[in-house]
């Protein structure tokens, strides 16, 4: 016969498996919420609503709707990543591997548009999501720093400027473009002239040449 705490543990593995569900419901529910509605203009009763869970467990799992934005922030962030990785992981020819990364990013924003436009709009006026924002801006500045600084060319590209202040600058340009394409202003709706636009910037900061090979 099974010991008691046997129990109390097959009792959990099976209450875990609903919860989860749930609160992956309470995620989709605002991310779907965000593709038509701001982010300021939606409510938790409302979240709780598309979700279709009670008020109980909404904040069983998120203490406010902020928490659930933040969520969804960090998953996009983590996409933003991968999406940086032929550059970062400094395993391609640098021009390649920033227009390869530059295009998925844009691809990313077009995915989560309404989740990542949420976070550009709110941050400025919410502490929270400003503490947020900023932490996860600085993942991929120190990203940025941590190329630029294994590669000897870059370097001397910017021999005697601040690596983390040109990192930090091209990686908010990024963020303000990627932006702007999502808001649907001009030109940057054109996926070709934003993606050529930060490739350029990006080549031209820290590399001599466009053909440059490592």
């Amino acid at each position: 016969m099974p010991s008691s705490r046997a129990q109390q543990n097959a009792r959990r593995s099976i209450a875990a498996a609903p919860t989860a569900e749930l609160r992956e419901r309470v995620l989709s529910a605002l991310r779907n919420l965000l593709h038509e509605r701001s982010f300021e203009s939606v409510s938790v009763a409302e979240i709780i609503a598309a979700a279709g869970v009670s008020r109980a467990s909404f904040y069983f799992y998120f203490p406010s709707k902020q928490a659930v934005l933040a969520e969804l922030v960090r998953r996009a962030v983590g996409q933003g990543h991968e999406a940086a990785q032929p550059w970062t992981g400094g395993q391609q020819v640098p021009h390649d591997a920033l227009r390869a990364g530059v295009s998925s990013g844009a691809q990313l924003w077009q995915e989560n548009a309404g989740v990542l436009k949420a976070i550009v709009e709110s941050w400025g006026s919410d502490d929270q999501l400003r503490e947020l924002w900023l932490e996860q801006m600085e993942t991929f500045t120190a990203a940025a720093v941590a190329r630029i600084e294994s590669d000897p060319e870059a370097l001397r590209r910017l021999s005697g400027v601040d690596v983390h202040a040109v990192a930090a600058s091209l990686t908010w340009l990024g963020e303000r473009l990627y932006y702007l394409a999502a808001a649907g202003v001009q030109p940057f709706t054109d996926r070709d002239v934003l993606v050529d636009t930060l490739t350029h910037a990006w080549v031209s900061t820290l590399y001599a040449d466009p053909s440059h090979r490592p």
